[in-house]
Formats: C-alpha cells, structure tokens, sequence
C-alpha cells in the first residue's frame, strides 16, 4: 500500500463531487503524498497534467488558503515519517539513467521489499482479513484481472483450483471470458483486479456484478479508483516503481495472500481436496519427481 497522506480522507470525502479536472489534481496528491512534499507546486501540475491554477483551487476547495499549505502538511509528515520511505527517499527517477543499472536494480529491490512489508500494517492486514471471509463465505468466486492485472487473478483463481471447483476465471477467449458472470448471484463473490490506466471491461464486469448484488473485493490502486467505488472490500497495492512500468509485485502478493487465507478457513476439507488434486497430478506424471525421492 501507498503511503497514506495527511489530505486523504477530506480528498476522499469530497473527490465525487469535485469537476473533472480537480479529481485529476486530487488523484495525483493521492497517489504521490511524497511529491507534493518535495516538488514545486508547477512541477507537480506538470506530473499530474493539469495547469497550476487548478491545484490552488483543489487546495481552496479543501479548506486551505492555497497549496503553500498543502506542501507544509505534507513536509511535515516528512518530517515526523508519516509519509513513509518514498517522502523520505524524495525524488530519484530522473536521476537512474546516471547511476546505472545496479542502482536502478537496487531500488526497484528496496521499493519493492517496502511496498509488500506494507501489506502487514494494521489497516492492511484488517482488509485482507475482511476479503478472505467475504470469498470463503461465497458458493463461488468469479475471478476477472485484465492485461496487465491477469497474471495476479490467474493466481488466486489457480492456487483455489487446487482444492476444488469453487473458484471461476473470467478469460477473455474468443470475446466470451466474460459470458460465465451472468450466472453470478448474492451468494457469490467478483474478485477483480485493476489499477491505473484501468481496463474498461473490467470495471464494466463489476459495476454489472455490483448491480446483481454480487459483493465485489477490489484489488486496486487508489481509494477513489473507478473499483473501488464500486466494491465492497477493497484492498488497495502500490504501483509506483523507479521503471516506466508500473509495478505488479504487490498485486500478486496480495493475490496469493488472499488465496492462502481463503485456503486455510476450508480446514480438513481443503487438505482432503489437495490430497485428491496431488493423486491426481501424479497419476498424470505433471510434474518431474523430486530429487532424492522427497
């Protein structure tokens, strides 16, 4: 999770009725607490792609007398370490391309190591125990990560299969993945990931699942993500990365995270199942014997 800012609920708060542009700015100070410590305030309008007048006026609208004092709120929490490593570490991405790539590897190591070591604060831990209830609860889970989120929701869904038939993927093959959630009711669950640039068909599929009543976990970037809008958990991961790609490592560890949670509430029932599926893989010869027969 991303580190959290002093701003985020009245952001929160106030985000749906804000117009288009000020829920860009808002978007920005959300996503990226450290800049708005350590950037001027043109420097961050550029990042966010909005002219600068508009964040006076985000400040203005959250009851600042402008964005000088947003930047005080934000360096002070730099400065009593709310903000996390990213506030303290400032602004390096420009900066890689002198380094090399040792130090570019370093980084992405160390960001990385924190974004999932994030996972096990309080808050965090609260939401992941509150979605694994939601999805042992359900008859069945429909699982639906897009593009980039796959990889994450294929996990969840694989690492389930192995102890039944509780869990369904939401492939897009053929343009029919998303066919098989109209069979999806209350008892059910959406599990489905998306961050930033989000896949229209996926939020498309939940806010179609919310509308049946189907209770939808999000994995998502943001608290004011088109998904997490629309769900019932949300468990949020960090994107942000020294590369130009974003980051998925948190996404899956939450994936397989959740998918461990749901698992051992199943008990001797879900150690039966197992038991089944590995007689089953062997009979197949799936997987290569093990060394000194273990």
């Amino acid at each position: 999770m991303e580190a959290r800012g002093p701003l985020n609920a009245s952001i929160v708060e106030a985000f749906d009725l804000l117009p288009p542009q000020l829920q860009t700015a808002a978007r920005y100070m959300l996503d990226r607490p450290d800049d708005v410590a350590l950037l001027s305030m043109r420097e961050q309008a550029r990042r966010a792609g909005v002219p600068p007048a508009t964040m006076t006026r985000l400040a203005k609208r959250l009851g600042l007398d402008g964005y000088d004092s947003v930047r005080e709120l934000y360096a002070g929490a730099v400065r009593a370490g709310t903000l996390g490593f990213a506030g303290k570490a400032g602004v390096q991405v420009e900066a890689q391309a002198l380094h090399g790539e040792r130090a570019l590897a370093a980084e992405m190591a160390t960001l990385l190591s924190r974004q999932i070591a994030a996972l096990s604060e309080p808050a965090a831990l609260d939401r992941l125990a509150e979605a694994a209830s939601c999805l042992h609860e359900a008859r069945r889970v429909y699982c639906l990560g897009l593009r980039s989120c796959h990889a994450a929701a294929w996990h969840f869904h694989y690492m389930l299969s192995l102890l039944g038939d509780k869990t369904v993927m939401l492939d897009d093959a053929g343009g029919t993945g998303l066919d098989a959630i109209r069979d999806a009711g209350r008892t059910d669950a959406l599990l489905v990931a998306s961050v930033e640039p989000y896949a229209r068909a996926t939020i498309e599929a939940a806010r179609y699942a919310a509308g049946r009543d189907v209770p939808v976990v999000a994995l998502t970037d943001s608290e004011v993500s088109p998904l997490a809008q629309i769900a019932n958990n949300t468990i949020l991961v960090a994107t942000s990365s020294p590369s130009f790609f974003h980051t998925m490592t948190p996404l899956l560890a939450v994936a397989e995270i959740l998918a461990a949670l749901v698992a051992g509430r199943g008990g001797a029932k879900a150690l039966a199942a197992l038991e089944h599926t590995e007689a089953q893989l062997a009979a197949f010869g799936v997987h290569l014997p093990r060394r000194n027969g273990r």
